[in-house]
């Protein structure tokens, strides 16, 4: 299936290159289009040797609501070029054998590809990060905020440990990671700053002219002094175990999805966005 250009918008603007999430009337859910879509304009971006810097942001109100569990655009059993890994497509093959397919493919593996890129990657987050949109903005190597940016990792309400790039202890700590997810609650950029989470956080009218400063004096840098600085940082991090612990939660998380398969309605106990819109809101109620 051919990946339409209308998910993500991509603009070079001599070194540095812009990608855009464009579903702005659902928040940048990630359907599997607008994946596939990323994986070109960052394509585009490491092959263009003018571009020395790229920056991710969403159009609209948010950076992104995370992974599309309800809109009309969902396509969750359209089939799509494998490029991440060497599982067979995940279209008309039964439980595991789908839904562990589609996930390596489409979230682990990608963002563990766009991690690499030999680029730095900035993440320009206004409004919401959630879920999936968290693990968007983990694989940046910079991430800067708007004061008006909240954070969250609401999954544990359906049972499952996190979202499936499972960076959460690596990016705050191992006991803010467990208060995050176990709460499941917003944080603010504010809060995310004072957990390392971002780098910083600016007022929301001056978030794209920051980046781009940003953007500009970093692309002075030599190229290859920038990639193999950003590859000696990732390699420290690997050593502190990333990518082991990515794989081993990898897998509870998808023993979470086949237990909510078997005691339930379906893998995501039963909720889609609005459920969980709603469940959210009910606490927040209570708590007042």
């Amino acid at each position: 299936m051919p990946v339409s250009d209308d998910v993500v918008r991509y603009e070079a603007d001599g070194a540095i290159a812009r990608v855009t999430m464009n579903r702005p009337e659902y928040g940048n859910a990630q359907n599997s289009a607008m994946t596939y879509a990323l994986d070109d304009a960052l394509y585009r971006a490491a092959a263009d040797d003018d571009v020395a810097v790229v920056v991710l942001a969403g159009a609209g109100r948010h950076f992104s609501a995370g992974h599309d569990i309800g809109t009309p655009g969902r396509d969750i059993g359209t089939a799509f070029d494998r490029r991440a890994g060497l599982w067979w497509d995940h279209v008309g093959k039964p439980g595991a054998q789908s839904r562990y397919a589609r996930e390596q493919e489409v979230y682990l593996g990608m963002c563990r590809r766009w991690r690499e890129l030999p680029k730095p990657l900035i993440a320009q987050v206004h409004g919401a990060c959630i879920a999936g949109g968290l693990m968007l903005a983990w694989v940046c190597d910079l991430i800067v905020a708007a004061d008006d940016a909240f954070f969250a990792d609401p999954v544990v309400r359906m049972g499952i440990p996190g979202v499936e790039y499972f960076a959460h202890p690596w990016v705050m700590g191992p006991r803010q990671a467990k208060e995050f997810l176990f709460l499941g609650e917003r944080i603010s950029a504010a809060r995310a700053y004072e957990l390392g989470m971002i780098n910083r956080v600016v007022p929301a009218g001056r978030l794209a002219d920051e980046v781009t400063e940003i953007a500009t004096k970093i692309s002075a840098m030599p190229r290859l002094g920038l990639a193999l600085t950003k590859k000696a940082v990732n390699q420290a991090e690997d050593a502190m175990g990333l990518q082991v612990g990515m794989d081993s939660v990898f897998g509870l998380h998808h023993l979470a999805h086949a237990h909510n398969a078997e005691v339930g309605a379906d893998s995501l106990a039963g909720h889609d966005a609005r459920s969980m819109r709603d469940e959210r809101r009910r606490d927040e109620q209570a708590s007042k």
